[in-house]
This record gives structure tokens, C-alpha cells and sequence, in this order.
């Protein structure tokens, strides 16, 4: 594809950070209008998604390293270098939602309301940066010969060149875009807040589970080497999403029940 949109002189803008930016941007301001909806203000909202990006970048580069340490011993200064691409979505995430959990509880926010409000902005963002991924090649996919296989011939792409591949990051960008309007339904109907937010974290960590059995990119192994390490915290959180939806539905359903008889 195009790691590099284009240079000018010395200044090189490379179209994955150019698609983290937009995806940040776009986060923040759907947040920010979903906030509005639920009274908290934007400039609370505005300073989470900030410390959200902080941390989140940092947690996904450092996971992306532990995983891929071969790639930096020789070279341990491109470590830093994430607009060339490399960044693993849980660490950024699993780093976010630490931050994220010590900033709620510092400004005395609700915390299962804040993650609904978060959950699908995050789905939105994480869905234009797998556009960037994309473009640069990273994130790719084992070779096949179906119809919508992508070659890669940039020199400049993180992916293998000239073999046909699966589009595993259109797969992610597609299947989180889906996931967005998912949420928003989910969050017009629950009953309990913090539904939502672990709505997404089963949606996401199963279809993130599926998607890495057709990438071809080397991901580490968890626990044995039929797994890679996105699958199986994907397999894990998806199970965890799964459990606490049931139990926040049911805490609801047996609240109103107790509610119902008291009032009898």
C-alpha cells in the first residue's frame, strides 16, 4: 500500500500516524458528544481520552516489543519508532483502562456510565487506526487466494511483497465499525450501566480471537503455541465480557425484583 503518504524536504508523514491521529480525533469527539448526552463535561472527557492515548500507546508499544524482542536486538533505538507501525492493541488497551480506572475514581465520576459512554468511541477510534495498519503493512495476514486478497509492492511495507494476503486489518476495521452501532444499540436498551463496556469487551475479544487464526504476522505465543498472544487475552477478556454482562443483568433484574416486593 502507502506507509509513506508523502515527503517534503526532511518531514516525512506516514499515513499510520496519520490514521492513529484521525482515529484519536474521532474518538474524542464522539465521546465527547455522548458525554454531552449523559451530563459530564467535555473538558473531563477531553483529559481521560488524552491519558487514554498516553497510555495506551505506551502499553501497546511495550507489548509489541516483549512480543517481538528479536526484532529490536540489534537495534534497540527503533524502539521508539512507532510511526513506522507496531503497537499491540491489548497492552495499549490493559494500560488504558488502568489510567483510565485511577482518573474516573479521582474525579469522583460513575464509573460503569463512563465506560458506556467510552466503549463505543474507543470501537470507532480503534477501527480508522486499523486503516493506518493497513497502509503500512502491519497487522497482515497469512497468503490465500481469494478474491479480496491484497499484494503488498511498497518497499516500505511492514508485509511480506508480492504474495497475496488476508486483509486482516480490513477484517478488524470492518468487523469494529460494525461494532460501534452494536454498542449503541446496546446502550439505548440495557438495564444497568456498565453493560455496554463489557458488551464490548466479549464482542470485541471473540471476533478479535477469530480474525488472528488468518494473520500471518508473527504475534509470540500464549501459553502454547496454537495461540498467539492477542488470542488467547482475546479468548480470556471475552469470557470475563461474557460473565460480567450476565451478572450485571442479573444484579439488575434481582434489584427490581426486591424493589417490586418491598413495594407490596
Amino acid at each position: 500500500m502507502h506507509p509513506v503518504l508523502f515527503k517534503f524536504g526532511s518531514l516525512t508523514l506516514y499515513t499510520y500516524g496519520l490514521f492513529v491521529a484521525l482515529g484519536f480525533l474521532g474518538a474524542v469527539a464522539f465521546a465527547n458528544h455522548r458525554a454531552k448526552k449523559n451530563g459530564i463535561g467535555k473538558d473531563e472527557m477531553s483529559d481521560l481520552f488524552f491519558l487514554i492515548l498516553i497510555s495506551s500507546i505506551i502499553g501497546a508499544r511495550i507489548l509489541y516489543v516483549i512480543v517481538n524482542f528479536n526484532e529490536f536486538e540489534s537495534d534497540p533505538i527503533s524502539v521508539f519508532k512507532i510511526w513506522n507501525g507496531g503497537l499491540v492493541f491489548y497492552g495499549g488497551f490493559i494500560a488504558a483502562l488502568l489510567a483510565a480506572f485511577l482518573f474516573v475514581k479521582k474525579k469522583g465520576l460513575l464509573l460503569g456510565k463512563t465506560a458506556d459512554i467510552v466503549a463505543p468511541a474507543i470501537a470507532l477510534g480503534h477501527a480508522i487506526g486499523r486503516i493506518g495498519c493497513f497502509f503500512a503493512g502491519c497487522c497482515y495476514g497469512e497468503m490465500c487466494d481469494l478474491p479480496w486478497a491484497v499484494t503488498f509492492s511498497d518497499p516500505n511495507s511492514l508485509a511480506p511483497l508480492h504474495v497475496s494476503l488476508h486483509p486482516t486489518q480490513i477484517y478488524e476495521a470492518i468487523s469494529n465499525f460494525i461494532l460501534v452501532f452494536i454498542l449503541i444499540f446496546v446502550d439505548r436498551n440495557k438495564q444497568t450501566d456498565g453493560v455496554t463496556f463489557w458488551f464490548y469487551i466479549f464482542f470485541y475479544g471473540a471476533m478479535r480471537a477469530f480474525i488472528e487464526t488468518f494473520r500471518g504476522d508473527p504475534r509470540g505465543d500464549f501459553i502454547t503455541t496454537s495461540l498467539s498472544v492477542s488470542q488467547g487475552i482475546g479468548i480470556v477478556l471475552s469470557i470475563v465480557g461474557l460473565f460480567m454482562v450476565i451478572y450485571l443483568v442479573k444484579f439488575k433484574n434481582k434489584a427490581q425484583s426486591s424493589q417490586k416486593k418491598i413495594k407490596r
